[in-house]
């Protein structure tokens, strides 16, 4: 728009301002939806893990050892962002969970002005970023899908506190500050700088570090005009810092990551279902298309290219880990139709009507702020990725820091949230040598024919001191001499005390334990 004499730029078009309005209420309406969850903290996946890796940081932050098993062990959860955390909460005194809602808020704050901060690289047009960020949250597609490092409403209700949601907003700062350098021929001591945000995502999150990869080669290559040959010298120079740091961090070897295989298995689902779970999406890929027309090195186009080609190398030959870089096929997409619908009112109520369906798919969210009863009756049919089941009343029970046996799903990934560990991981660890072994242990342990004094070899091999499972189930009896029974929970599950000196030596609790808090 150009001034007016006074100096007062006109007024923008009804429709402009209707569609700004209307973006920024719905924008709005979703920003204070993902603030409840920072204060509910729906717990339905890896927080577990997460609070894990904070227990053992304020335990010991020079030597954590392993996060969910007595093992001493680096571990790539362990990163700049987590350590900052950790040290806070010893500085303040504060709870795990405390510190995991703080971490929400900053992670929703970073990832909310990232989107803005990115999307103004392209654009004035001020509808632009409420509905880049409703993009992002909404347009997926009919069926529910949920995944760490994924900023669909859903993943981000349930996953706020996680890391990757600090490096993902981490990541859309540095794309925009990347733009803004190139453009701007900025000095070697910025782009030097700019290295180190992007070593905290690959620290702070491998998969998103990938994207973030990705998303940084598009920006450049789609770059205009094209750099010159001193600003690509600045640019190699940044990227020497941000590939030094990681090898220099000292909780984990990072480059060791690399080729390490087992994780193929557990990302499978995200080749499953891809037209009901993305349907939406092709919407942004009509306007990437649009965008291409006009220039071929249009850096979300570029973007979008290459991490589709990515994805599909990773479905092909079997590597299902490679899913992980979706992302970067879904993100510019997403922004690609913010983009063109701010600019072109005709796409409004097309854009509309998906954002409309992909909202009701993901409007299960909302039972995790409402109480049942509040809950309308039309929600109740919507599906909802359910919420995990409390474990408060074991972690009352079990001292940090001491090894529970158990094969009950749930209870492998929550209990060490409080500061207890487990026989076996419940997650694949790439620096554990005997998680197999481990495996094999507690199935032979929970076993039908696996005589008594086995079981109780297990417990003393490991250390055990405390037991979860079914009351009546497989392994020892909760009434067995070696046991006493300490807390019963739902599900029918029993946490048994190991009774020093009848079974077989199995530790007694370290002096000076302190019993976990229960959430």
């Amino acid at each position: 728009m150009t001034p007016t004499a006074t100096g007062v730029p006109p007024p923008a078009p009804r429709a402009a301002r209707a569609l700004r309005a209307a973006a920024s209420a719905a924008a709005l309406l979703l920003v204070v939806l993902l603030l409840l969850m920072v204060v509910r903290l729906p717990w339905s996946g890896d927080l577990g893990m997460h609070a894990a890796v904070l227990e053992r940081l304020r335990a010991d932050l020079f030597h954590p050892g392993n996060p969910l098993v007595d093992e001493d062990t680096p571990s790539p959860y362990h990163s700049p962002w987590t350590v900052l955390l950790a040290l806070l909460a010893s500085v303040t005194g504060w709870g795990t969970f405390s510190v995991l809602r703080l971490a929400a808020l900053v992670d929703l704050a970073l990832f909310v002005s990232g989107v803005a901060v990115f999307v103004r690289t392209f654009t004035r047009e001020r509808a632009a970023v409420p509905l880049a960020l409703l993009c992002l949250l909404c347009l997926y597609g009919v069926r529910l899908f949920a995944w760490s490092g994924f900023p669909g409403l859903t993943s981000l209700c349930l996953t706020l506190a996680y890391p990757s949601v600090f490096a993902l907003g981490l990541a859309f700062h540095l794309w925009a500050l990347l733009r803004r350098a190139v453009a701007g021929a900025w000095r070697t001591p910025a782009f030097l700088g700019l290295g180190l945000p992007l070593a905290g995502v690959l620290l702070a999150h491998q998969f998103t570090g990938a994207v973030a990869v990705l998303g940084a080669v598009a920006m450049l290559l789609g770059a205009r005009p094209w750099p010159a040959r001193t600003v690509w010298a600045r640019v190699g120079a940044g990227a020497a810092v941000a590939l030094a740091v990681p090898a220099c961090w000292p909780y984990y070897p990072f480059y060791a990551l690399l080729g390490t295989g087992g994780l193929d298995a557990i990302h499978r689902p995200l080749y499953a279902h891809l037209p009901a779970r993305f349907c939406l999406v092709l919407l942004g890929a009509a306007a990437l298309a649009a965008r291409a027309r006009r220039d071929r090195r249009d850096p979300l186009v570029l973007f979008f290219a290459l991490g589709l080609v990515v994805f599909a190398t990773g479905g092909v030959t079997g590597h299902q880990a490679w899913g992980r870089i979706l992302p970067a096929v879904l993100v510019p997409a997403q922004v690609a139709l913010a983009l063109e619908t701010a600019r072109r009112a005709v796409l409004v109520p097309l854009t509309a009507a998906a954002l409309l369906v992909g909202a009701w798919a993901q409007a299960g969210v909302l039972t995790y702020v409402l109480r049942p009863a509040a809950v309308p009756p039309v929600l109740r049919q919507v599906r909802a990725v359910a919420l995990w089941p409390s474990f408060a009343w074991a972690a009352r029970e079990v001292p940090r820091g001491q090894t529970v046996l158990t094969d009950d799903y749930y209870a492998l990934r929550m209990l060490p949230a409080y500061g207890a560990y487990t026989v076996a991981p419940a997650y694949p660890d790439v620096f554990l040598r005997d998680e197999g072994r481990r495996w094999e242990a507690t199935h032979r342990y929970f076993a039908a024919k696996t005589s008594r004094a086995e079981r109780l070899g297990i417990l003393k091999e490991y250390g055990v001191r405390w037991v979860v499972q079914r009351d009546g189930g497989p392994g020892l009896s909760p009434d067995d001499p070696a046991l006493r029974r300490a807390a019963s929970g739902p599900r029918g599950l029993v946490l048994s005390e190991v009774v020093p000196g009848r079974s077989g030596g199995a530790v007694a609790a370290p002096a000076g334990s302190v019993r976990a808090g229960a959430r």
